[in-house]
């Protein structure tokens, strides 16, 4: 994202009480233990490393998508 990190994002949404209770799924390019460390520190959901090619970019959306739509429960 230009000008604002994930990393900044993931601060806002989990210091606000109207948004803190958001699943936030991270996708990023980055393996680094560092910045998987800090996501959930931060109050990340999931860390998903985003694939290579579109047609594994693709499945890998779907496979989130029926997670967090269908088997995850969130409070309401």
């Amino acid at each position: 994202m230009p000008k604002v990190s994930g990393l900044e994002v993931l601060k806002v949404l989990k210091s606000d009480e109207r948004t803190k209770l958001i699943p936030v799924v991270m996708m990023t390019s980055s393996k680094e233990e560092k910045d998987i460390i800090e996501s959930h520190q931060l109050g990340v959901n999931s860390y998903v490393v985003k694939p290579v090619g579109f047609e594994n970019f693709s499945k890998t959306i779907a496979d989130l998508g029926f997670y967090w739509l269908v088997v995850n429960n969130t409070p309401h």
